[in-house]
């Protein structure tokens, strides 16, 4: 499976997808800075390759929980959406002068799924992105928080960046997780489970695989990245399940070498993003 590694060498419209987990401190649900700095500096170097990156970025809730001095997560709707809008504010704040360190300028996307549903939209939506790539921008896109309801709501950051790459037709999407990859269990709990290299098909088997095996980041468990999977190979991009507890394995994916589970693409000629969003469940039950 080699050969299918060096591909990626190749890949030039990168999708990158970062958790919460990843960039917030857990013992005082703070920003994680020096993580941030990092995902900084190798965007901006892959940038420097020639390559186009999206980063769709989690945590913005999670700032803004901090910055009101709550001690968790509120349950109420509007608490949360209050949350967001501060959060959303201050986390683009810094990305935008995290990039501009390194001469390079980020720009906020904020999506809900109505917009993906209307043809109009998504189309005004898909140029807005062609244009920030065509001057070299950085989108940091994350789900508009502030409005969306249960029935506008992508879930997870993982569908929603699955989403991304099919509209923005990407070629790679790499899922930052805080497991190594995909396993044939739960490999917490089952020592002899099996690490899964590289997958050609998604089929129910697999699917019952992400069932069992567990990951705590954000809102989207192993489930939910696989049901990504789905979307993004579809569309004809590859995907990557990664861990991102160490940010130099996004150096090493593209560099070719064997790290995380491998999602190969199969351009569905049928694929219909809009269709998908209406007529499939994102999340499998």
């Amino acid at each position: 499976m080699k050969e299918y590694r060096e591909l990626l060498k190749d890949k030039k419209r990168i999708v990158i997808k970062i958790g919460s987990s990843s960039i917030i401190h857990a013992n005082t649900g703070r920003t994680n800075l020096a993580k941030l700095e990092q995902l900084a500096r190798i965007i901006s170097d892959i940038k420097n390759q020639g390559k186009e990156v999206v980063l769709v970025s989690s945590g913005a809730i999670g700032v803004g929980v901090t910055s009101l001095g709550l001690s968790k997560r509120p349950s109420n709707i509007a608490q949360t959406q209050a949350c967001a809008a501060i959060g959303q504010g201050k986390l683009m704040m810094i990305y935008q002068k995290l990039f501009a360190e390194y001469g390079h300028t980020a720009a906020q996307v904020l999506l809900t799924k109505d917009i993906m549903l209307d043809d109009e939209r998504r189309t005004n939506a898909k140029n807005t992105f062609n244009e920030l790539l065509r001057y070299d921008v950085i989108p940091v896109v994350n789900e508009n928080d502030t409005v969306s309801t249960e029935e506008i709501e992508f879930g997870d950051n993982d569908t929603l960046s699955a989403i991304v790459t099919a509209l923005i037709g990407g070629d790679l999407l790499i899922l930052l997780s805080d497991i190594d990859g995909l396993y044939t269990d739960d490999p917490n709990v089952n020592k002899d489970a099996k690490f899964i290299d590289v997958v050609a098909e998604i089929d129910d088997n697999l699917r019952k695989m992400g069932k069992g095996s567990v990951s705590n980041v954000g809102t989207g468990g192993m489930a939910t990245k696989i049901a990504a999977a789905a979307i993004a190979t579809d569309a004809g991009a590859d995907m990557i399940i990664a861990n991102g507890d160490h940010l130099s394995v996004l150096n090493k994916i593209l560099s070719g070498v064997s790290v995380g589970t491998l999602f190969l693409a199969h351009k569905n000629q049928n694929f219909k993003l809009a269709d998908y969003l209406e007529n499939k469940s994102l999340i499998e039950e």
